[in-house]
């Protein structure tokens, strides 16, 4: 009998399964569904300013990439500058233009509005005690007072803007303007005709103009020197935003040279050093024209418009001492004033007080002149001030003894008289006003004039640098193409 090595059943046979041992079968599973892959995660989206940036970054890897930034914040800069210097000086150059044509002549226009209806007033007291023997003169001086009062308020009714407290002062002195000269036309008939109410209505005038038309010319005067001071603020601050960027600008312009020559050995390249030089210009022009324009602003400031505000002032002092000198006459003791326990005649005491004003301003005009020209005829004034103190004092004498002729005689007679002195004050107030006037105008222009052109120029020296800036630069790249 033949065996298999290891008890192996011989080929082809079948090995017998046990009846008795059941095959398992096992439970049917159910098909599961194939898992879908999860989608890749998307980038999320990138600002244009985000992509900038990293273009910025890799160009900045690069010489090309670096050459053209600064190129491009060069350009800037200096375009920059030439920018915030023609705007600021610009608006420097608008105020300076304004101080000369504008805000002070409608300041002084002002003062005249004040001045005229003192005068009107002196005038209209003037004519008064002279009664029936009014001379031509004095009719016209006061006519010519109201003449130019109603044209100097057309003037600043035209110059206010609507709705402004200024406008608003203008229409109230239109509306009392020929209220004012009404009453004066009614005093001057009653006193023709020798009635005695013709003082009680020029005195009526006289308290209309004192306490309602001066006190709103002195507001509108206010009002319009505060509009001036404002012009000299905007005109006269340095421009310091504009000088320093020029400064960095040079700088910046410096840097990048010197980092040309370092990179190349060249000493100079043409575009940045035109760059240089425009900037270079501007800021010399700038610092150089403003401080000129700020020096003659500042002297025509201290040299016109002080002594012109000082001289207005004590032209209207004497104004309206000559007034009260008048209505002392006029009334002849009807209006009377209490200091401490003591009476006095009303007008005769605001005329003292208005004499110690007038004083007081010409010497203070007198050490505001600068030059002979000032001097002299506030020295004149001076003189004929304190004679007209004397003469006054013994027109007083003579009314407070019962000489009423006498006094008025000596008050507005042809010679002599205290009319006289008041004259010579006036004449040589206006002299020293039309000197001051004078200074003024030519110390003003030449801080106006200092700026012309200079908005302009800057910013097209600022265009032509910053071409200069970028034509340089740009023949540094032209190497390495």
């Amino acid at each position: 009998m033949t065996h298999t090595p290891n008890g192996a059943a011989p080929p082809g046979a079948t090995t017998p399964v046990s009846a008795s041992v059941p095959v398992p079968t096992l439970p049917a599973v159910p098909p599961q569904p194939t898992p879908t892959p999860a989608p890749p995660p998307q980038e999320a989206r990138r600002t244009a300013f985000a992509e900038g940036v990293d273009r910025l970054r890799r160009a900045a890897t690069t010489e090309p990439g670096r050459l053209r930034i600064i190129g491009a914040l060069l350009a800037a800069l200096v375009v920059a500058f030439g920018a915030v210097t023609a705007w600021q000086m610009t608006d420097r150059a608008a105020a300076a233009d304004d101080v000369l044509t504008s805000s002070q002549p409608l300041s002084s226009d002002a003062a005249d509005i004040y001045r005229s209806l003192a005068d009107a007033n002196t005038a209209a007291s003037s004519g008064f005690l002279a009664g029936g023997q009014e001379t031509a003169a004095s009719r016209d001086r006061y006519e010519n007072g109201i003449r130019t009062a109603a044209a100097k308020l057309v003037n600043a009714a035209a110059n206010s803007e609507p709705g402004s407290p200024s406008a608003r002062t203008v229409t109230e002195l239109n509306r009392l303007l020929p209220e004012y000269k009404g009453l004066v036309e009614r005093a001057r008939t009653y006193n023709r005709q020798g009635f005695p109410v013709g003082g009680a209505y020029l005195r009526y005038a006289n308290e209309k103009m004192q306490k309602e038309m001066l006190p709103a010319a002195e507001d509108l005067y206010t009002k319009e020197n505060q509009r001036l001071r404002d012009d000299y603020a905007d005109a006269t601050p340095y421009p310091w935003p504009a000088i320093a960027l020029g400064v960095v600008t040079l700088a910046a312009l410096a840097w990048a040279m010197r980092r040309n020559y370092l990179r190349t050995n060249r000493v100079l390249n043409h575009g940045l050093v035109a760059a240089t030089a425009a900037a270079a210009v501007v800021l010399i022009w700038l610092t150089a024209g403003h401080t000129l324009a700020r020096s003659g602003l500042n002297d025509s400031y201290d040299h016109g418009v002080r002594s012109l505000n000082v001289l207005h002032d004590a032209r209207i002092a004497s104004l309206k001492a000559r007034g009260n000198e008048n209505l002392t006459l006029v009334a002849r003791g009807a209006e009377t004033t209490k200091v401490g326990d003591e009476t006095f005649d009303a007008y005769d005491h605001d005329f003292g007080r208005d004499m110690d004003t007038l004083a007081k301003g010409l010497a203070q005009a007198r050490r505001l002149a600068d030059d002979a020209g000032g001097e002299r005829p506030v020295d004149s004034a001076v003189g004929s001030m304190t004679e007209w103190r004397k003469r006054h004092a013994a027109a007083r004498e003579r009314d407070e003894n019962g000489d009423y002729q006498q006094a008025l005689d000596m008050v507005i007679g042809a010679k002599g008289a205290t009319g006289e002195c008041f004259d010579n004050v006036d004449k040589n107030l206006a002299t020293a006003l039309a000197h001051e006037e004078n200074e003024f105008e030519r110390a003003a222009g030449d801080g106006r004039d200092a700026l012309t052109g200079l908005p302009a120029g800057a910013a097209v020296l600022a265009l032509l640098g910053a071409a200069g800036a970028v034509l340089g630069i740009g023949r540094r790249l032209s190497e390495y193409r």
